[in-house]
């Protein structure tokens, strides 16, 4: 049996933007919840979630079941792993602190085939997973099929963005905004909001749209998700989904009891 899943390039290359559900619970069933929600597609964090290999691997079959594409952020500087999740059926990578071109270089190493890049051959759950089953036609596929994103979220990535850009085989950016606000501010505030992050977003977006590559960002709320897109941003989280459950349960505690409000 396969459970042929859209890739996210299919999705992306025009017409609106697209949410994505992301997913720090290492539970399959949350993920299979945000999907089922409708996201377009789940983001299981390895770096600062607590997800790992066997929860993602449970993770992306549940996603796939309710018909969506998976992505994952691994760990900094883990291409071994960002190999290994598109071997069990992820349909892109997100890596932090790809910060210089030899980062962007070894990540795309680890994601692409030859002759973008070196990644290893043994894509048996991936190829369950697209309904590719002949060897060749996954082959043929993969390099476009699977999104290899590079975050953009300090000072010096900022710096290298355009080279970053056009290394072969880096497909898009996401933005992480607390990071950014940190780098901009040289430590000094958690501003993921602020004037400078704000512009430093529209500038990041304009050079990633330029460069033909999917501009993605993280957003804390659905306000500032609907900023981001109209920003240009093309793949935008809401939220994460430990924020969401916390915040569900306080609105119901204070809808049973006022006083608890504010």
């Amino acid at each position: 049996m396969t459970l042929p899943v859209p890739s996210l390039p299919d999705l992306l290359p025009a017409g609106p933007a697209r949410f994505l559900g992301w997913s720090c619970i290492a539970d399959p069933a949350i993920a299979g919840a945000l999907a089922r929600a409708g996201f377009d597609a789940v983001l299981l964090d390895q770096q600062h979630g607590a997800h790992d290999y066997q929860s993602s691997c449970a993770a992306i079959t549940e996603v796939a079941l309710a018909g969506k594409p998976t992505l994952v952020r691994v760990p900094v500087g883990d291409f071994a792993m960002a190999s290994r999740m598109l071997d069990a059926g992820a349909s892109g990578i997100v890596a932090p602190m790809i910060n210089t071109v030899a980062d962007a270089r070894a990540l795309a190493a680890a994601t692409k085939y030859p002759p973008v890049g070196q990644r290893s051959w043994g894509p048996d759950r991936a190829m369950w997973m697209s309904g590719l089953l002949d060897g060749s036609d996954y082959l043929a596929a993969a390099n476009d099929r699977a999104l290899t994103i590079a975050m953009c979220e300090t000072a010096e990535a900022i710096d290298a963005l355009e080279a970053i850009l056009v290394v072969p085989g880096i497909d898009g950016i996401l933005v992480g905004p607390a990071d950014l606000s940190i780098a901009l501010s040289k430590g000094a505030a958690l501003d993921p909001l602020g004037s400078a992050v704000t512009a430093a977003l529209g500038e990041i977006v304009r050079k990633t749209r330029a460069a033909g590559k999917l501009p993605c960002a993280f957003a804390h709320a659905p306000a500032r998700a609907r900023e981001m897109v109209a920003m240009g941003f093309q793949l935008v989280s809401v939220e994460y989904d430990a924020m969401t459950i916390v915040n569900a349960f306080a609105r119901l505690l204070c809808e049973a009891d006022p006083s608890r409000a504010g």
